[in-house]
């Protein structure tokens, strides 16, 4: 700490971005930047920093301030690769008239460079362009001139980039055994460290949501823990929001709900200033979730958030629909998505199969025949196990209707054995709640009740309250009205939670009165919650001038806090005023309640919050056994906190 204190905060700066220490280099370079200009170099740095910690909006401004220095310059070169990353992060903002003009800036500027390795970054561009809109010409074209321009020049990233592009163009043509071959390769050049964190994190990207697509999870789990490993082997917190959004989907498919969603709101509290498309799958995740947790109100509310940022809600939505009884609604909402022209074949494949089982329930067997029939075709297209169980399934939904009974036992129980050897627990009980029926109408009774005490207990166990029901009905059991919307030991999740509260509000308010106290309270409330989002925090609640928030690590809540502190500082210092804030910090076990935590460890973390002065950061002993804190820190003490039995230790942390 006294080193960093010595050192000059530019000199600092940099050093701390060279070690990936992402928060602590932002925040010394914003300083240096303060105090005299940066330099176009050390204004990358900083738009780098801000990069990996989630402020697209600073990063923008940095790298656009440090490409004008570059061109003032007359270096056209690096002035091209700043428009290219420039033009990427309105791309992400979903401005993509804005991206566009700065893409062709990048274009403009390279137009007489000859051969350099910043036209194999423009290749790049053009091909993740290309992928977008599904142009597998136009992506392989780039992805060879990438590779090439890499080789000759012996840049690795460029390289590794070709070979992602390459790959993810031959998986969605269909070439999946040669497209996942190269997805590999660039992956493992990744893991072992070859290329730079941004070539890193993007590949891992990349590579998890195109095997996602295909339904290969067990390839996309092992590339996800590799990216963690990775994540904490650079000491980067995450790759932005973007990866947690798979990371969830593929916790949700393993049965692991409640993380799955904790997940996919961290992810929106990364993504929602920096990667709206992503945000709006979040969103998706979270309406998945809570669908099968038979929270149809909060799935519905996540789907409508998430076409809101265009992504379409489906096939969940016509799946809420479907629950609520609505199932000419359904088939409705559904076929106006598949008639898309330019729906990709894996997501139309993904369509179908709830296609089926919609049009089953209305009594059209006709239409969910040709659904089937396509859906295992496009299964068998792609090589995809999963979603040639998916198919299977609803193949068997199908045959079931057509009273094809022994048909369908065949079919479900090939669906079955997919589904246990990829480790899909919910898709698995379904598939056996189904063989259940179909069992019954052969008249086997026992291997009915055999498959379906089965599934009631998967569904049980996951908290999949809208699938129990049903089986229990089957079953002939009496269904309570009182079943949980989620069950099960997995509901416990450890975190780091920050309770804040303004001091003496009230006598605050007699003396400035009411319109200015509003006003006050509107600028520390929009202060707040950009630092909340900035280091990922999650916030909980909002009552009057406080707020409960929750953060996944500890060193976040940490850094939140000392700049929560500071923004107020300097807010008083440059503009006279600003409220008096207390801060408590507490890490321990909680149990999620939809959006809310509960448990002796959200009291104690209120406790501690009631028991901080005004300007004060007041952290247990926990939170820094969880987080080794870069700020000053007092003697820990022993207090007691109301309603906690056993005395906890405190210490005060320092933001000057």
């Amino acid at each position: 700490m006294s080193q960093i204190l010595e050192e000059s905060p530019l000199s600092a700066g940099r050093d701390a971005v060279s070690r990936h220490e992402w928060h602590a280099g932002f925040d010394l370079l914003t300083r240096a930047d303060e105090q005299e200009s940066l330099d176009a170099e050390d204004l990358e740095r900083l738009a780098e920093a801000a990069w990996w910690t989630g402020r697209l909006d600073a990063a923008i401004a940095a790298r656009e301030r440090a490409y004008a220095l570059y061109v003032e310059r007359d270096e056209p070169r690096p002035a091209a690769v700043l428009a290219l990353a420039i033009a990427g992060d309105y791309f992400n903002k979903l401005a993509h008239s804005i991206g566009a003009g700065w893409y062709n800036r990048a274009e403009r500027l390279l137009k007489d460079q000859g051969d350099c390795p910043e036209q194999g970054q423009l290749a790049v561009m053009h091909g993740f362009s290309a992928l977008r809109v599904n142009d597998t010409d136009a992506a392989l074209a780039a992805a060879g001139s990438a590779i090439e321009i890499g080789m000759r020049f012996g840049d690795r990233d460029l390289q590794a980039f070709g070979l992602l592009i390459e790959g993810s163009a031959r998986v969605s043509s269909g070439d999946v055994k040669q497209g996942l071959s190269l997805l590999d390769e660039a992956t493992v050049a990744a893991v072992s460290g070859e290329i730079g964190p941004l070539a890193s994190g993007i590949i891992y990207c990349v590579a998890i949501t195109a095997t996602s697509e295909l339904a290969d999870y067990e390839r996309a789990g092992e590339w996800t823990e590799a990216s963690q490993k990775w994540c904490e082997r650079q000491s980067i917190a995450g790759f932005p929001g973007v990866c947690r959004v798979h990371r969830a989907e593929i916790m949700r498919l393993r049965g692991s709900w409640t993380e799955a969603e904790s997940e996919a709101r961290r992810a929106l509290a990364e993504l929602k200033n920096f990667n709206l498309e992503y945000a709006a799958e979040g969103f998706y995740e979270i309406g998945e979730i809570r669908l099968r947790m038979g929270d149809l109100e909060e799935a519905r509310a996540a789907f409508r958030q998430a076409h809101e940022l265009g992504r379409d809600p489906q096939p969940g939505l016509a799946l809420l629909y479907m629950a609520e009884g609505k199932a000419k609604a359904a088939l409705s909402s559904i076929q106006v998505a598949l008639e898309d022209e330019s729906l990709e074949p894996l997501r139309r494949c993904r369509l179908l199969c709830p296609y089926v089982s919609i049009a089953v329930a209305v009594g059209d067997t006709e239409t969910a025949r040709r659904a089937a029939d396509e859906a295992l075709a496009l299964a068998d297209e792609f090589e995809s196990a999963v979603l040639h169980a998916a198919a299977l399934c609803a193949l068997g939904e199908l045959q079931i209707a057509e009273d094809d009974a022994r048909g369908a036992v065949q079919t479900l129980r090939k669906a079955g054995r997919i589904w246990h050897t990829s480790d899909l627990p919910y898709e698995g009980a379904r598939s056996k709640m189904l063989l259940g029926v179909a069992l019954r109408m052969l008249g086997d009774e026992d291997g009915a009740q055999l498959e379906l005490q089965a599934a009631r207990s998967t569904f049980d166990k996951l908290g999949a309250v809208l699938e129990l029901r049903r089986c229990l009905e089957l079953i002939g059991e009496d269904v309570s009205e009182d079943l949980p919307k989620a069950v099960g030991p997995s509901n416990r999740i450890i975190k780091t939670f920050m309770f804040t509260d303004i001091v003496e509000s009230t006598n605050l308010v007699e003396v400035i009165g009411d319109e200015a106290w509003e006003q006050v309270l509107s600028w520390h409330d929009q202060t707040m919650r950009s630092l909340f989002a900035d280091h990922r925090g999650e916030e909980v609640k909002h009552v009057g001038d406080g707020f409960f928030v929750a953060f996944d690590h500890a060193p976040e809540a940490l850094e939140c806090a000392v700049a929560i502190q500071r923004s107020l500082a300097d807010h008083r210092a440059n503009h006279g005023f600003a409220p008096q804030v207390r801060i408590g910090l507490h890490t321990a076990e909680a149990t999620r309640k939809g959006r809310d935590y509960g448990g002796k460890g959200v009291h104690t973390a209120a406790r501690v919050g009631a028991l901080a002065g005004g300007g004060e950061i007041l952290v247990s002993r926990d939170v820094l056994d969880a987080g080794r804190p870069r700020f000053p820190v007092s003697e820990l003490r022993s207090v007691r906190l109301k309603g906690v039995a056993d005395p906890v230790d405190v210490a005060t942390v320092s933001s000057t």
